[in-house]
């Protein structure tokens, strides 16, 4: 529980942070481990850096540390290897405290030498295999090129010899000669063959033309399946390819083009039964590599399987080590070397478990020497440190997002967890859109534990995290919605029949006129009568305009009054004076009073006009009020009002300065011989060094704070009331969509009976009133409640320059790891 603070605020955890303590640590050597592994289990203390001037490679632990991230670099590969493979780690069975690091690191060395081993003689085993299945389409494809083209030139040849008659070989027996002697000057084609991608084979076969000058004869055949590239390991497209050439310069420019243009070459030859004879061996061996990876592949995915079963343990004990190591790192040696020294923040009420935690370490260590515990007098300011639970979390975050609190400053969040979802609700006041809302997020709410271990996306993870904010704005929606009476835009006579009646059919159109009270006011909310009428929007604008500026001053009010319990708290008398009084006196003098005419001009039934009674009282203060007065003597209050508020501008801005100034010479007056500190305190000390030399007090910088912080207030005053009118707009909006969606979609689809035309207008309504008004309309009030708090509320009392209490944890380590 925090300090009252000498009575000034209830006894609240949320109220004010946890007192804080700056402690020091000596610990023996042999014992550092331990505790600090004992500490990080507790996770209650937040270590300083005593080595901030030393480098990481200059600290003590720095071998370990590079130790551990190389074992979990390991731990990276195995968990790469086996999300490749489809392998999943298993649940956590055992204790990290069960296994010893050195036995992790050398059993995680022999499995990745035996991993990287087994995946090496499968990547060639696997790259042959894909080599002699090129071969084997190079081989069928480039065989029946070859068989067509023989079978194609023996016909002709056939054809050419019956044809030819004998008697002409009798005549020209001269140029029979001729045709001899040239077949035997021929010269010998050569070829290659082999496979090109197919995107790739338009432009090789252009280049391969260009290059020869046209001196080759190029045939390629579509492989209808993709293969796997030998050289990549991916899937792609390719052609056969058969170039024919003559010389050896072409042949080497083809060799050249065929390597720039990634294409895999094979021999080939020309026999047919050779080609037969090759298809057979490469099938052969084909057979032989499959059985021999798909053994390497079981072998490998029972080691995988090994690796899964102790992965989680392994990971869990190197993050921890590295955790402690990287703590370790942040301890000063003494000057025996023989102890570390640790200086940290931790609360008050954590005193007791740090002190077992520290005897625990010494008993299991078997240290001769117990550790020593501390705590040190500073004037640096501490932490901040809310104990908070899953309701509360997500409200702490929305106020910590706008700055975490100074130490033991008054928390928002106590107020922001009623206040927020209310004044959400006030802008989307529908108790069918609160009752929808509220279904989702019990599905969030029942369904958490399972939710909580699974990867969410990033729009459903902040959903999740602010499930219970979420279940009070429903909560709150369906309280305003009732209040509203709209279900969906359509009023329910739910708690008592409406206190009016028509006089005639014409009364639904009349303004003023046509409706007779005929039975008691009706109980709560809004009398569904007015839904519909002529007059429902200047009812329903002036009601909900005067609604939010008394929401508005009244939360207002209550941020000036949190600045009067820090005051206190702090001891300021200064600031209760010169500012709590003042701002209380400003702002309920101008906007205070109009909250407490808007009342009794609802109490009276007036027909006062408030803009012109407000802007009178300025601009003409002494004009008689006549029909716009609302109650006897409202002249003469209005007059000592108005003075008060002109009085307090400046007693918020001239005394404040001179004050601080003053009480900052009295406190620096004869500090030239300080007293002897007593020898028992000569443990503690002063880390901010605030009692060396005199602390530098700039007046002019002071009073230009002081200005620039009056003259926010004074227009803030008037800016923030206008500001709160935002609820007047908002629920205006939501309430005319709403309207518009139920009478322009479903009762327009409704009216042409048809079915088809019905089922699409409902289609149509429900995907309008979960995308528009279920979602955009709920993100809108919700960034507007949100403003109202962070500007409005909050800028009242909330500095918000702290920072948080982040303490060594091996929960949190292992969160931000994953």
């Amino acid at each position: 529980m925090a300090e009252n603070g000498g009575g000034c605020c209830p006894p609240m955890d949320l109220m004010r942070s946890e007192p804080m303590q700056l402690v020091q640590l000596i610990v023996p050597m042999e014992s550092a481990h331990l505790t600090v592994s004992y500490l990080g289990d507790l996770g209650l203390v937040q270590f300083k850096d005593l080595n901030s001037e030393k480098s990481p490679f200059q600290r003590t632990y720095a071998a370990q540390i590079k130790r551990c991230g190389e074992m979990a670099r390991k731990i990276r590969f195995f968990k790469d290897q086996m999300s490749k493979a489809g392998v999943l780690p298993k649940e956590m069975l055992g204790k990290e405290n069960d296994i010893d690091l050195d036995d992790v690191e050398e059993k995680l060395g022999e499995l990745e030498a035996e991993l990287v081993e087994i995946n090496a003689n499968n990547d060639k085993l696997q790259r042959s295999y894909n080599e002699l299945m090129e071969y084997k389409l190079v081989l069928q494809k480039a065989g029946e090129f070859f068989s067509s083209a023989h079978q194609s030139a023996t016909a002709q040849q056939r054809e050419t010899e019956t044809q030819q008659a004998p008697e002409d070989l009798l005549e020209s027996p001269l140029l029979q000669e001729e045709k001899s002697i040239d077949s035997s000057k021929q010269v010998k084609l050569g070829f290659l063959t082999g496979l090109v991608p197919r995107e790739k084979s338009m432009v090789f076969e252009r280049i391969l033309f260009r290059a020869t000058r046209g001196n080759v004869y190029i045939r390629q055949t579509v492989v209808e399946e993709p293969v796997i590239d030998p050289n990549s390991g991916e899937k792609a497209e390719k052609n056969v390819f058969v170039v024919f050439y003559s010389g050896e310069r072409a042949k080497s420019k083809i060799l050249k083009i065929c390597e720039a243009f990634g294409a895999n070459r094979y021999p080939f030859s020309e026999d047919l039964g050779k080609q037969a004879q090759m298809i057979t061996e490469v099938s052969g061996r084909l057979t032989e590599l499959k059985t021999t990876i798909d053994a390497g592949l079981g072998h490998r995915n029972i080691l995988l399987q090994t690796i899964g079963d102790k992965f989680e343990l392994w990971s869990l004990k190197v993050r921890k080590e590295k955790a402690i190591y990287h703590t370790l790192n942040m301890l000063s040696l003494d000057v025996t070397k023989k102890c570390l020294v640790a200086e940290g923040w931790s609360p008050v009420f954590a005193s007791k478990d740090i002190q077992e935690a520290l005897e625990r370490a010494a008993v299991d260590s078997n240290s001769q020497v117990g550790s020593i515990f501390q705590v040190l007098r500073t004037k640096e300011l501490p932490p901040t440190y809310f104990r908070t639970n899953k309701f509360t979390s997500a409200i702490q975050e929305i106020v910590d997002a706008y700055g975490v609190a100074k130490y033991q400053e008054a928390n928002p969040g106590v107020f922001t967890i009623v206040t927020f979802p209310f004044l959400f609700a006030v802008m989307f006041g529908d108790w069918g859109h609160g009752i929808c809302l509220l279904l989702a997020t019990m599905y969030l709410i029942v369904r958490e534990k399972k939710l909580a271990s699974q990867k969410l996306g990033d729009i459903m993870e902040m959903a999740f995290g602010g499930r219970y904010v979420i279940m009070m704005m429903s909560l709150f929606s369906i309280y305003t919605g009732l209040i509203y009476n709209e279900f969906f835009s359509i009023p329910y006579p739910l708690f008592a029949p409406s206190a009016y009646d028509c006089r005639d059919a014409s009364c639904s159109e009349a303004t003023t006129i046509g409706l007779i009270k005929v039975r008691d006011t009706y109980p709560f909310g809004l009398d569904p009568v007015w839904h519909g009428t002529r007059s429902e929007l200047p009812f329903l604008n002036s009601l909900k305009m005067k609604m939010s500026i008394l929401l508005g001053v009244s939360q207002m009010n209550l941020g000036i009054i949190m600045s009067y319990f820090n005051a206190r708290f702090f001891k300021s008398s200064v600031n209760i004076w010169f500012q709590f009084i003042p701002q209380m006196i400003f702002l309920n003098s101008l906007f205070g009073y109009l909250s407490v005419l808007i009342i009794i001009k609802w109490c009276t039934g007036s027909q006062a006009d408030l803009y012109h009674v407000m802007i009178y009282m300025f601009l003409s203060p002494t004009d008689e009020l006549g029909e716009n007065q609302l109650f006897p003597h409202q002249k003469t209050v209005q007059l000592v009002l108005l003075f008060l508020a002109l009085v307090s501008v400046p007693c918020m801005l001239l005394p404040k300065p001179f004050i601080l100034k003053k009480q900052h010479e009295a406190r620096h007056q004869g500090q030239s011989y300080a007293p002897l500190e007593e020898t028992d305190e000569s443990l503690h000390v002063e880390t901010s060094g605030g009692s060396h030399g005199h602390e530098e007090f700039e007046f002019s910088e002071v009073f230009v704070h002081q200005l620039i912080h009056t003259i926010e207030f004074v227009l803030g005053a008037v800016s923030n009331t206008a500001s709160y009118l935002r609820l007047w707009a908002l629920s205006l909006a939501h309430s005319e969509l709403s309207s518009v969606f139920y009478e322009k979609v479903l009762l327009l689809a409704w009216g042409y009976n048809n079915w088809l035309i019905l089922i699409v207008g409902i289609i149509v309504f429900v995907f309008a009133t979960v995308g528009v008004l279920l979602v955009m309309e709920t993100l809108s009030a919700f960034l507007h409640a949100l403003r109202l708090h962070w500007v409005e509320f909050q800028n009242k009392f909330y500095e918000g320059d702290g920072y948080k209490f982040a303490p060594f944890s091996f929960i949190l380590t292992a969160s931000e790891d994953e």
